[in-house]
């Protein structure tokens, strides 16, 4: 076992992946779409968290999000830390998928850097979802400086995979699963589950 070669988990769609479909019970395009967990670091609304708020495309797969960088987000003196750019779009990325099914999780992002941010400014990211093949989910985005056509800062390609609720409740902490409405039973079943 300890000469286990993994083979990198891809995130260009194969050539019969689907064109996504919109989830009828997503938000409308337009609308704002709400935080997938109040506690989240990337869209929540507590203390540490990046704040990026999120609306549907006009398309209705697609998601435009707002970063507003703020000095608890610098990395070098003045400037963004990359780590945060990366948070912003996992969340961006990923406010993205709903819009096409409930949960899923991220299993590879790759983002490209392309020029410092400041801090005190605003970065625009725009998400789309490219495709889908069963439980996996592809999705591109960029990051734009102060506008929607500003300067490019930045853009990533992202695969997420389809989970169901019993994902959450055999990996998550069990007082954040009670916190939100989980008995004891129900996540030690899951848990006890093959």
């Amino acid at each position: 076992m300890g000469n286990v070669r993994r083979v990198p988990i891809s995130i260009e769609p194969p050539a019969d992946a689907e064109a996504p479909q919109r989830n009828p019970k997503a938000p409308a395009p337009g609308e704002r779409t709400t935080s997938h967990y109040e506690g989240c670091r990337g869209c929540g609304d507590v203390p540490g968290s990046l704040r990026v708020r999120s609306w549907v495309g006009d398309d209705g797969v697609s998601v435009v999000s707002r970063f507003d960088v703020l000095e608890e987000h610098q990395g070098a003196p003045g400037l963004l830390h990359g780590g945060m750019l990366m948070t912003a779009f996992d969340d961006a990325l990923g406010t993205a998928y709903t819009q096409v099914t409930r949960s899923a999780v991220t299993a590879r992002l790759e983002t490209d850097f392309r020029r410092p941010v400041p801090v005190g400014t605003t970065v625009w990211l725009r998400s789309r979802v490219d495709a889908r093949v069963g439980r996996k989910i592809y999705v591109s985005g960029e990051a734009r400086l102060g506008a929607l056509d500003g300067e490019v800062v930045g853009t990533a390609r992202a695969l997420f995979l389809k989970v169901g609720v019993e994902h959450f409740l055999r990996h998550g902490r069990p007082e954040d699963l009670e916190a939100l409405g989980a008995s004891r039973e129900v996540i030690e079943a899951a848990r006890a589950a093959p």
